[in-house]
Formats: structure tokens, C-alpha cells, sequence
């Protein structure tokens, strides 16, 4: 089963590889064993990803990862048996990372995405592909353990949606899920064309970011049974590591503290 060439379904091939890289030459960072062996397992050209993205945005989609790991991790501990829903799952490999021996697992995507990762990720007893869109509001009646807690994780899928379809997404979690919490990535404006402009170069001219949110907080607005719990900035509690270069280092430090006086947020939590 092959992915459409440029578009949205091919760029779970950068994250992919992002978290591979990581894995092997700054572990601390984040270590994806399954990345590593899907990476090396994959007959694509991740060179012209290597070639194409600066180190500083390699670094930062794993601390995205970590951070949605570390906010997933955080429920699941609270809610040992609760089930754990994957927004736009590509080939993610979160369960592997934090699953706790009880939990539920929803990977949701479109079905060509889902047919290849049945291929790479076979599901089990407790994992469950589910091959749709989350603006399918069908998905949510294949969510069947309900009972023990509901956490999604949506690492960038929204980016790529519509504002009014993001809000639409939004009221219908609400409305199907009430009482669960999420994490998830959003991007500044000005950040969305600057990914734009990475995806053009890469040669996926049918990939284009959509969404940019400057503050969380104005969520609220759109449904008044939407929370922020918190946001916060891609590299929240991670030590900058010199060993990923001085000038990727500062760089990095620049763009976060930028985010952390802007309000601009990166991963963060709804409920």
C-alpha cells in the first residue's frame, strides 16, 4: 500500500524520520525504538528529508513527541485503564513509549494511512486502527472503553485543517467525549509559513498548513465547554544539549523564548 505523493498522508514520513534520528544521535532527547526499525524497514528516500529541514526543526518535532509523551504518560498514570485516542496517528509510535500494560489504543487516519501502518504496526487486543477523518464524526462510535478516562493526542494534524473545521472538531469532541482532555500542537501564523515554505521545498505542493493559533486561550471562545489547561513551549523542561551544536542551541532558545513571552503555544491541554 502506497501513500498520494505531496501531500498531507506523506509528511507522517518527516516525523517519522525526526524521531528516528533523535533516537540514534541525541537519545536523552528522546529515544523511538520503533522509529528506528520502521525507518530502516521503509523503502523511501529519507535523505531529501535529511537534506531539507534545519536541526533546530528536527530537534524540535521530537520534543513535540516528548512533550505529548510526557502529557499522555501524566493522564494514563492517573487513569491506569483509560483509553488513549491518536488524532491523525501516521506512523506514531507513542503506545510503544508510554503504554502501561491496561490501557486502550486508537490510532485514527485516513484509510490509505491506516492500510500502511495495519502493514508496519499490526494492531493487538489493544491497539485499534481506525480508518477515518476526524472530521468524520462516525470515528467516535468506534471508541468503544469509554468508562476509565479518554486522553487524544493530535501531534500536528490540526495544522493542516481549516479554521472552522478545527472549531467544528472542537464542539463534536465536546459533544461526543465530554470530560476528556487533550494534547496537541499548534503553530503561530508566521510559524505556518514558515513550514509551508519547508513543504514546498521538500516537493509536497499539495501539503500546506491551515491553521495558526497566537494564543491558546482564545479557545474559549468558540465553545464554553472548552478549558486550556495549560501552554507551554516545545522545549518546557528539556535541557538544551551542547552537543547538538552552539548555534542549533541558541537558536533554539531564541524561537522558545519568543513563544514563552508571545503566549504563543506549542503543545498544551484542553478539556
Amino acid at each position: 500500500m502506497t501513500l498520494r505523493s505531496n501531500t498531507v498522508e506523506e509528511t507522517l514520513f518527516i516525523a517519522l524520520w525526526c524521531r528516528a534520528h533523535v533516537s540514534k544521535h541525541y537519545p536523552s532527547l528522546l529515544y523511538d525504538a520503533k522509529a528506528v526499525d520502521l525507518v530502516r524497514a521503509i523503502d523511501y528516500d529519507f535523505s531529501v528529508i535529511e537534506s531539507r529541514f534545519s536541526p533546530e526543526y528536527v530537534l524540535t518535532s521530537a520534543a513535540r513527541a516528548r512533550q505529548c509523551d510526557d502529557a499522555a504518560t501524566a493522564y494514563v498514570a492517573a487513569h491506569p485503564r483509560a483509553s488513549v485516542i491518536n488524532l491523525g496517528a501516521g506512523l506514531d509510535t507513542t503506545f510503544y513509549r508510554i503504554d502501561n500494560g491496561s490501557i486502550q489504543w486508537y490510532d485514527l487516519d485516513l484509510p490509505s494511512v491506516i492500510a500502511l501502518r495495519k502493514q508496519l504496526l499490526p494492531e493487538t487486543d489493544r491497539t485499534h486502527a481506525i480508518a477515518k477523518s476526524l472530521l468524520d464524526a462516525s470515528w467516535y462510535d468506534d471508541v468503544t472503553h469509554t468508562k476509565h478516562g479518554v486522553f487524544a493526542i493530535a501531534g500536528g494534524v490540526l495544522a493542516y485543517l481549516a479554521r472552522k473545521q478545527v472549531q467544528a472538531f472542537f464542539s463534536a469532541l465536546a459533544d461526543h467525549l465530554p470530560g476528556a482532555e487533550m494534547v496537541f500542537t499548534a503553530y503561530s501564523p508566521y510559524e505556518v509559513s514558515q513550514v509551508n515554505r519547508s513543504l514546498q521545498r521538500l516537493g509536497m505542493t499539495h501539503a500546506a498548513m491551515k491553521w495558526g493559533l497566537e494564543d491558546a486561550n482564545s479557545l474559549t471562545r468558540w465553545d464554553d465547554r472548552i478549558s486550556v489547561l495549560e501552554q507551554y513551549s516545545f522545549f518546557r523542561g528539556i535541557s538544551l544539549d551542547q552537543a547538538w551544536g552552539e548555534q542549533t542551541v541558541s537558536r533554539i532558545r531564541e524561537i522558545d523564548e519568543q513563544k514563552l513571552m508571545s503566549g504563543t503555544p506549542e503543545c498544551f491541554g484542553s478539556g
